[in-house]
This record gives C-alpha cells, sequence and structure tokens, in this order.
C-alpha cells in the first residue's frame, strides 16, 4: 500500500488578484507533490484561498459590493491562476464553506473545554493587513514618526471585547517541541527566529472580534467571530475531513508539509501548533517558510508598480519555463530575484540550448536515418561511464535533493546528466558514424536515447507538459521513478511495433519581449 502524503501550501487571502510570490508558491509545492507522487505515494494536495477577515469586508465596501461576492469573485482568480499554471492540486478549500466553519467551530470547542479560552477586553494595536495583534515592544517606527508592525504594515490602537487563548500556557511545550524535532521548522533561520520570539515570552491571544461579522460564528457567544488565524489555519483540517474521523482524517493527517511564506511562520510554527496541542490533535510534521520574490531585486508593491502578473509572464514565456526558471534560479528557502531577461537567458541555456537541443537533434536523427529504434551496435567504456552516471543522478542525485526539498540542486544535478550526454555526443558524433562506423552509431544513439528518457522523468516535477510531450514522442509509458530501476524497458521498446516519428520541438527559443 502506497504510505500517505499531505502537502498544504498557504491559502492565499483574496482581497487582490494573485501576483508572482503566490505563483511561486503554488509551484514550489506542485513540484514537491508530483516528485512525491513519482516516488509512489499517496499524496493529497491541498491550496485553497482564506476568505474571511477585516480586509475582505473594507474591499468589498470600497468597491460596492457584498463581502461574499468578493470572495467568490476572487477566489476564481487564485484557482485559475492554480490551473493554469498546471498545479495538480487535490482540493481548493475556501474558509468560507459550510465544511470550514463546522470544523473552526470543532476545535474552539476542543480548545475551550481544555480550558484555554476565555472572555476579556481588548486593547492594543493591531494590523489590519497582517490581520495580527502586536505587542508594543515589537511595534517599528515609520519614516514619518508613525507606528508599524514589524512587517512594516500601519497598526492601529483598538478596543473591544475578546476571546482569548492562553498562548502563554504553552510557552515551555512549544519550545521543547523545536528542540525535540529540529526539523519542525526549517529552514534553520526561520526555526533561529521563531525560537527567539518564543523565549522572549509569549502573550495570551486575542482569537475573536466583534467590529464585523463575516467571519466564522464563536460558538455560544453572540456578537463575535472568529479572529482570522484561528479559522484560517484549521482549513489544513477541514481539508482532510475533520472533525469526522473518517478515512481521510486517519490517512493523511498530520501533514508532512505546511509550505508558506516566511512572513507567516510564526502563525504556523507558534499558534498553529499551540491550538493544536491545546486541541489534542496531532502536529504537523514539518512548518517550511520559503523567501520572498523580487522584481529586479526590489520588494515588490502596486506603489512601485512592479507586482508582476503569473498568467501574463506564463503567457509571455510558457508555464515550464516559468516553473523551471522559478524552481532553478532561486534557492527554496532563500529570497530571489526574477526578471524577463533572466527568465530568456535561464531557459534559452539551459532548455532550448542544452535538453531540448539534446532531445530533437537526437530522436531527429534516428527518425531520419534508422526509422526504428536502434539495436545491437558496438559498445565502448564511454557508453557504461555514461549510463553509470546518469543513473547515479537520476536514481539517487535529484530523488535526494527533492525528497529534501533542495529544489535548485536537483535542477544542478539534473543538469549535470544534460551537460554529459551533449557532452558525449560531440564526442561520438554519430552523424559522422553514419558513413565510417554505422554499427557504433547504433550504440551511441541507444545510449543516448536511454539517458534521454531517464532525464525526462527526473525533471517532470518541475515541467511536467514539456516531460510528458518528449515522453510520448519517445513511446515511454512508465514515467514513474520506479521505472528509472527497469533496465529492461529500452530492448522491451525495440521488440514492439513503436515507430519513432519525426519529433515536435520541446523548448523553442525564447525572444524577449519588446515592451521588456
Amino acid at each position: 500500500m502506497a504510505k500517505p502524503f499531505y502537502i498544504t501550501t498557504a491559502i492565499s487571502y483574496p482581497n487582490g488578484r494573485p501576483h508572482i510570490g503566490h505563483a511561486y508558491e503554488a509551484i514550489a509545492t506542485d513540484a514537491i507533490a508530483r516528485f512525491q507522487r513519482l516516488m509512489g505515494r499517496d499524496v493529497f494536495f491541498m491550496t485553497g484561498t482564506d476568505e474571511h477577515g477585516l480586509k475582505m469586508v473594507q474591499t468589498a465596501r470600497d468597491k460596492g459590493i457584498e463581502t461574499a461576492a468578493l470572495a467568490e469573485e476572487m477566489s476564481s482568480y487564485f484557482k485559475k491562476m492554480d490551473n493554469s499554471l498546471n498545479i495538480s492540486y487535490d482540493r481548493f478549500i475556501r474558509t468560507s464553506e459550510p465544511a470550514h466553519h463546522v470544523a473552526s467551530q470543532a476545535i474552539w470547542q476542543a480548545m475551550e473545554a481544555n480550558g484555554d479560552l476565555y472572555l476579556d477586553r481588548y486593547e492594543g494595536w493591531y494590523s489590519i493587513r497582517d490581520e495580527a495583534f502586536y505587542d508594543e515592544k515589537e511595534l517599528v517606527e515609520g519614516e514619518g514618526g508613525e507606528k508599524l508592525s514589524p512587517q512594516g504594515t500601519p497598526v492601529t490602537w483598538t478596543a473591544e471585547e475578546s476571546w482569548f487563548f492562553r498562548l502563554s500556557k504553552y510557552q515551555q511545550p512549544l519550545l521543547d517541541l523545536y528542540n525535540t524535532q529540529p526539523d519542525f521548522i526549517r529552514p534553520d533561520s526561520r526555526r533561529n527566529e521563531t525560537m527567539r520570539f518564543v523565549e522572549g515570552g509569549l502573550s495570551d491571544l486575542s482569537v475573536s472580534r466583534t467590529s464585523f461579522d463575516w467571519g466564522v460564528k464563536v460558538p455560544g457567544s453572540d456578537g463575535h467571530v472568529m479572529y482570522v488565524w484561528v479559522d484560517a489555519l484549521t482549513n489544513y483540517l477541514t481539508g482532510v475531513g475533520y472533525p469526522e474521523d473518517g478515512e481521510a482524517f486517519r490517512k493523511y493527517w498530520p501533514a508532512d508539509y505546511h509550505i508558506i511564506g516566511k512572513d507567516i511562520v510564526r502563525f504556523h510554527a507558534v499558534y498553529w501548533p499551540a491550538f493544536l496541542m491545546s486541541a489534542g490533535i496531532p502536529l504537523p510534521k514539518q512548518v517550511f517558510g520559503h523567501g520572498f520574490l523580487l522584481n529586479r531585486g526590489e520588494k515588490m508593491s502596486k506603489s512601485l508598480g512592479n507586482v508582476a502578473d503569473p498568467l501574463e509572464l506564463a503567457e509571455a514565456f510558457g508555464v515550464d519555463q516559468l516553473r523551471y526558471f522559478l524552481l532553478s534560479e532561486v534557492t527554496f528557502g532563500n529570497d530571489g530575484s526574477y526578471s524577463a531577461e533572466a527568465i530568456v537567458t535561464r531557459c534559452n541555456a539551459d532548455l532550448a540550448n542544452s535538453f531540448g537541443n539534446l532531445a530533437q537533434r537526437t530522436l531527429s536523427f534516428i527518425a531520419k536515418n534508422l526509422g526504428a529504434l536502434p539495436s545491437g551496435g558496438r559498445g565502448e567504456p564511454a557508453d557504461t561511464d555514461l549510463l553509470a552516471l546518469i543513473a547515479q543522478i537520476t536514481r539517487k542525485d535529484v530523488p535526494a535533493a527533492f525528497a529534501d526539498l533542495g529544489l535548485s540542486q536537483g535542477i544542478e544535478a539534473w543538469l549535470r546528466g544534460v551537460f554529459a550526454c551533449n557532452q558525449y555526443i560531440d564526442a561520438q558524433a554519430p552523424w559522422a558514424l553514419r558513413k565510417t562506423d554505422p554499427e557504433r552509431m547504433m550504440a551511441v544513439l541507444a545510449t543516448l536515447y536511454r539517458a534521454i528518457r531517464d532525464l525526462a522523468i527526473v525533471i517532470a516535477p518541475v515541467i511536467p507538459a514539456a516531460s510528458a510531450k518528449l515522453l510520448d514522442q519517445m513511446g515511454a509509458e512508465a514515467r514513474d521513478f520506479a521505472a528509472l530501476e527497469d533496465d529492461g524497458w529500452y530492448d522491451a521498446l525495440v521488440a514492439s511495433d513503436f515507430t519513432l516519428a519525426p519529433p515536435s520541438p520541446i523548448f523553442p527559443r525564447l525572444e524577449l519581449p519588446a515592451e521588456a
């Protein structure tokens, strides 16, 4: 039986359209999910939208529409983005779903039954943009002397009746968690930041609001709606059937990975495990806080006019090309930068000139000159050396990197195989062997065919459509990582009725758009 694997993105706040940062998180998480499927795991991959909170109410008011209508419209843009970028989610969750209200109220009641919720009055600094309360000691001073949150967002003084969660009670249990499970928060820089925050002391957390009613109602407390982080974080449970102790919940929970932006690590690595401890629910295995994408080295902002639409980038350069660039260019966990020039340069160098050209000239030569797949031939040490290197890369190096969330490192290992194949084909020159040594030519072409197939399988999590297209042309039906261990596949394909047709190019060269 396949081992279950549950992975989530953060759910996106849809008070605006999706930007390239949302796309980056979805693409990276999708690559991890696809890799685990290829490894034979029973994967459940969830993404979605976080539709409650004051920002949604204010945005809807500014547009002159109902908040529910805004949520419906804006959520559709995020789903369209995921579908357009070939994100293989199993569930797209919306926190406005009735089932999510049930789940949120269930975890609330479990925390209340544990004595961890109490009614009091809240007075303090609140950031509408962050949906977060901040202590005075956490605030920073803006250029004009105004108070700002640690994220640099405006804060306002808020006073209202509120339910509180006894977060202070969980300071030591959280520190014990971080010490006994050092991989609970990754990368290490996020873990260290979180530990310093918790060691500095935890205040009880305001977890309800009375100033608006767009949200999950607090059970038995008229006028109160859950503060967005209780509601939002619970989506990870809703998606697998909580509060029912059904097959999906037993199979997939606890989650293997929550993939999130570094700006919301506190909510996922402090508040969320504390809520779960209180409710008696097992904790997720890992929270991974990735970095930000910068536009030519600058943080994106509407005021600078540098917020990129991911669908426009995909339209200009191609979905697989955009996916490849983001996952190869940015070390997962660190900040990274992008530009049109960088996308064109890297994709042309790695995909069009290296892998695409390797596949095109090999398959075209076979289709044009042989009419059938090459068989027999005279082998030499260069052949076995190349296939041994490709086996090391595709069966060990790339899977090990991807399994550790080293996406760019896995791609670097894959490229070593691509470059080795290009060096091999240039050195062996099958086009010259066609006249001088046809028998040797057959062994060279068969070696390249085997290597290209394995390289296409292993890079599929990153460029799924291009990989599938190439493997279709090559007649390769088995495409999971187990297929890499099958040394007899090529001989079986030769013995079948498969005929290689003239291939179509996988990666046309990109041109820089004039407006760039």
